[in-house]
C-alpha cells in the first residue's frame, strides 16, 4: 500500500494557524449552538488547560508545552452555556508580562533571549500551570507536574495564588498534572495523585483526597485520607498513572537523562532525555492504603518495550493487574533545530492501544493490541475508573493507519473491537474528549462526550456535544475565541 505524504494527508496550515497567543480573557460570555440543542440534563462546568501564551516581546516558544497556563470554563445551566477564560498568574507570568520580554527557559528547549551564554547555568524553571485542572475543595487546581498546584476560584477564575494543599506539599514539590478519581471502590470517592522526585534512584509519594465532605467523619473534600513514599532504583519520567482498588500502576519507562547540556544552556531539560537502547521498562504497583494490601511492599515487574505518556485504565482479575496505555515505539521529541509547526508527522512514532495482563504471582505480562488507529487522550467512564469498562473514548488519527495529527473522536468496544467515529476532518483537529455520565445513567455508555476543537477553518475554537453511545453530533458552538491546541481538562457536575 502506497500512503501519500503527510503534506497531502492533512492541511498543515489548518494545524498549524492555532499556534497563536489567546488575545483576549472573556467573562460569562453567553454562546449559542449553530446546530443542534444542548441536553437539558448536562449542567455542570466543563474546565480545559493548556498553553495560551507562545510567544512574547517576538521571541516564541520553542515547543507549545512550554507555554502559558490558560484555563478556559464552559458554564453548562438552566440558562444556557457561558464561557469565560482567564491565564494563571503566575509568579514567571507577571513577570514576564510586566517585563514584555522572555525571562525564563523551558522544559521544553525554549531558551531566553542571548544564546548559550544567557542561558548557561540558569536551572530556574518557571511554574506555567498549563497541563491539567481539576477542583478540589473550594478550589479549582492548575497543574503543571514540575512544581506545586496554583489555586483559582472555580467561578471567576481569578488566580488564588500556589497552594500547598493545607501544608500537604511543600514549597516548590512536584504534584502530578495527571491526577485520577476513584469514584468510591471503598469508604469514599477519592483524588489519587502523586509526586516524583527523580534522580539514580526515584522516590513516589502517593496521595490520597477526599473529593466530598463527610461532617460525621469530620472530614472536608480537599483533606489528605492517606500518603506512602517508595523509593526505586533508576530514573523516572512519569507523566500519568493508573489506579484500581487495590494498586496504583506505574511504569517507568527506560529512558535516561544526561542533564550535561541543559545546564550548559543548550538542550531544554525534557531534550536531554533519551531511551535508553538496553534499558529495562518496569511497572511499579504500589499498594493503596485503603486497599486489601495497605502497607506491603510495591511490585515490581518487568514491562514491554516502548514509550508511555498515558494510560487509559486499570483494573484487576483473578489476581492478576491489567492495565491498558497508550504506547509508543520510542520517545517521541522534537530537537532543537526544529520547528514545531513544521515536524514530519511520518517521522514520529504513533501512539497505539494496548493491554497489559500483569500476573502478579509469576511475573509474567501479557500484551495485546487493543486498536491499530493512532490515537491519544483516551478515557473510560468515569464512574467505572479503576474497574473493567467495555467502551473507551478517544482522540485519533483521520486514518486507520500511520501517524498524523488528531482529527477525530474514537469510540472503541473494547471487547469486540467495534468503533465509531465522529470526524473534524479536514479543517478540524480534536484535543481530549471528555466523557460525561448521563445521572442517574445505568448504561456505561450513557451520557456525553465534550470536544474542544480547533476549527482551521475559521480560525477559532468550537465545542461539539456528541452522544457517548453513538457519537451523534447535538451540539455545536463556535467560540469567540481561538484557543491553541490544548492538554487536559474536567467536568464538574453541578451541585
Amino acid at each position: 500500500m502506497t500512503v501519500a505524504p503527510a503534506v497531502d494527508r492533512i492541511n498543515r496550515a489548518d494545524w498549524a494557524s492555532a499556534f497563536r497567543n489567546v488575545e483576549q480573557e472573556l467573562t460569562d460570555v453567553a454562546l449559542t449552538p449553530v446546530r443542534g440543542s444542548v441536553p437539558s440534563a448536562l449542567l455542570g462546568t466543563l474546565y480545559r488547560n493548556g498553553p495560551g501564551r507562545l510567544e512574547r516581546g517576538g521571541q516564541r516558544v520553542h515547543h507549545p508545552f512550554d507555554g502559558d497556563g490558560m484555563i478556559t470554563a464552559l458554564r453548562f445551566s438552566g440558562d444556557g452555556v457561558k464561557l469565560s477564560n482567564r491565564f494563571v498568574r503566575t509568579a514567571g507570568w507577571l513577570a514576564e508580562e510586566a517585563a514584555g520580554k522572555v525571562l525564563y527557559r523551558g522544559v521544553f528547549g525554549s531558551q531566553k533571549p542571548g544564546g548559550v551564554a544567557a542561558n548557561a547555568l540558569d536551572l530556574r524553571l518557571k511554574n506555567i500551570a498549563n497541563t491539567g485542572v481539576v477542583q478540589l475543595g473550594d478550589d479549582l487546581l492548575a497543574l503543571w507536574e514540575a512544581a506545586e498546584p496554583h489555586a483559582l476560584d472555580p467561578v471567576t477564575l481569578e488566580t488564588r495564588g500556589i497552594s500547598l494543599l493545607g501544608g500537604v506539599l511543600k514549597k516548590a514539590e512536584a504534584f502530578s498534572a495527571h491526577p485520577r478519581f476513584d469514584p468510591g471502590h471503598h469508604d469514599r470517592p477519592r483524588m489519587v495523585n502523586f509526586g516524583v522526585k527523580t534522580g539514580p534512584r526515584s522516590t513516589i509519594r502517593l496521595m490520597e483526597f477526599a473529593t466530598e465532605s463527610d461532617a460525621a467523619a469530620g472530614i472536608k473534600a480537599g483533606d489528605l485520607l492517606s500518603e506512602r513514599r517508595d523509593s526505586f532504583n533508576g530514573f523516572a519520567f512519569l507523566h500519568d498513572f493508573a489506579i484500581t482498588p487495590n494498586w496504583a500502576v506505574f511504569l517507568q519507562n527506560a529512558v535516561e537523562f544526561n542533564p550535561l547540556p541543559f545546564v550548559l544552556g543548550k538542550r531544554g531539560a525534557a531534550q536531554c532525555l533519551q531511551s535508553k537502547p538496553d534499558g529495562q521498562a518496569k511497572f511499579w504497583l504500589i499498594p493503596r492504603d485503603c486497599g486489601a494490601f495497605a502497607g506491603e511492599k510495591p511490585r515490581i515487574i518487568d514491562a514491554p518495550d516502548g514509550f508511555v505518556f498515558h494510560h487509559l485504565n486499570a483494573w484487576e482479575q483473578d489476581g492478576d493487574v491489567v492495565v491498558e496505555s497508550i504506547y509508543y515505539a520510542d520517545f517521541p521529541s522534537i530537537g532543537p533545530d526544529v520547528d514545531f509547526t513544521a515536524v514530519d508527522f511520518d517521522l514520529i512514532p504513533e501512539g497505539l492501544l494496548e493491554q497489559c495482563r500483569i500476573n502478579l504471582k509469576t511475573g509474567r505480562v501479557e500484551t495485546r493490541r487493543l486498536s491499530e488507529r493512532c490515537c491519544e487522550f483516551a478515557m473510560v467512564n468515569p464512574n467505572k475508573e479503576g474497574l473493567p469498562c467495555r467502551f473507551a473514548w478517544m482522540a485519533a488519527a483521520a486514518r486507520e493507519q500511520g501517524n498524523d495529527p488528531l482529527q477525530v473522536i474514537k469510540k472503541l468496544d473494547l471487547s469486540t473491537g467495534e468503533r465509531l467515529i465522529w470526524s473534524a476532518a479536514p479543517h478540524g483537529f480534536v484535543s481530549e474528549p471528555l466523557m460525561v455520565p448521563r445521572p442517574g445513567a445505568e448504561s456505561e455508555d450513557d451520557g456525553w462526550v465534550l470536544e474542544l476543537l480547533w476549527n482551521g477553518a475559521r480560525e477559532a475554537s468550537d465545542l461539539v456535544i456528541l452522544d457517548a453511545s453513538d457519537l451523534s453530533e447535538l451540539a455545536v458552538f463556535e467560540l469567540p475565541l481561538a484557543i491553541p491546541h490544548g492538554l487536559h481538562g474536567s467536568w464538574v457536575t453541578a451541585a
